[in-house]
């Protein structure tokens, strides 16, 4: 089979993974991202392509999660325009690292990336206790300008990103854990969306790889709604740790 054809299977394969991992317990972007660089797309680009290729995924957990937006249109109206601002910081500070440093810096947001998906559950828990022990309304307004900088590194490189967003939320607004969710799900799709649109317009895109790439995640998305309560979603995790640290001690390696 020609080479080309192969790194076209093998990036399908990976966001295939990637979008099955990602609706079951998060991180597929470790194993989409260095399928790219693996067939030879430079990093930066890779990652471009790979922020492009999997942003239907957060619109699909905007739709899940639908339900859950009601009566939070104030928060929305003065948070995503701050998600959206900081998801293009985030790509303008992409686009002007130069190659040689991004990629210098690849094993460390690769190592971040995993020790954000290893603290998932704790993360979670100690947000969902936060909540709980919270009295009062909270000013919407405190949470603008730490959405504004956790979006700037979702712009950047993306991988944790809901993770960053339900700590950055849990700590400035009171709600319940589901609300301030379905808000994580639609602010990853704007600091995404945002971020993408900026690299359409300056940034060299992989189109032919991206769309591939957009397909094979969709169906792996699909399958891991299907598959949500069949597979241990712990067990998953532990292994996306553990391929993420291989990951971060190759690329610390090379």
């Amino acid at each position: 089979m020609d080479s080309g054809i192969l790194s076209y299977v093998w990036v399908a394969l990976a966001a295939l993974a990637a979008g099955l991992v990602n609706a079951l317990a998060g991180g597929g972007t470790l194993l989409s991202f260095p399928a790219l660089v693996a067939v030879g797309v430079p990093p930066i680009v890779a990652n471009v392509t790979n922020s492009v290729a999997l942003c239907p995924g957060y619109l699909g957990g905007v739709l899940a999660q639908a339900r859950d937006l009601r009566g939070q249109g104030r928060r929305l109206l003065l948070l995503i325009p701050a998600g959206a601002a900081g998801g293009v910081a985030g790509g303008l500070v992409l686009l002007s690292t130069g190659e040689r440093l991004f990629e210098a810096l690849v094993p460390y947001l690769i190592l971040f990336a995993t020790l954000l998906l290893a603290l998932q559950v704790p993360l979670r828990h100690w947000v969902s206790k936060r909540l709980q022990r919270g009295t009062g309304k909270s000013d919407e307004h405190w949470a603008v300008l730490p959405i504004m900088l956790s979006a700037v590194y979702g712009g950047y490189f993306g991988a944790g990103l809901g993770m960053v967003m339900l700590a950055t939320l849990g700590v400035t607004l009171h709600d319940t854990l589901t609300r301030i969710n379905a808000i994580k799900q639609v602010l990853s799709l704007s600091i995404n969306l945002s971020a993408v649109l900026y690299f359409v317009m300056a940034a060299e895109v992989r189109w032919s790889m991206a769309a591939v790439m957009a397909v094979a995640a969709l169906i792996g998305g699909m399958a891991g709604g299907y598959l949500a309560s069949r597979i241990r979603q712990s067990s998953l995790r532990s292994l996306m740790v553990v391929t993420g640290c291989v990951l971060s001690g190759y690329y610390f390696l090379r």
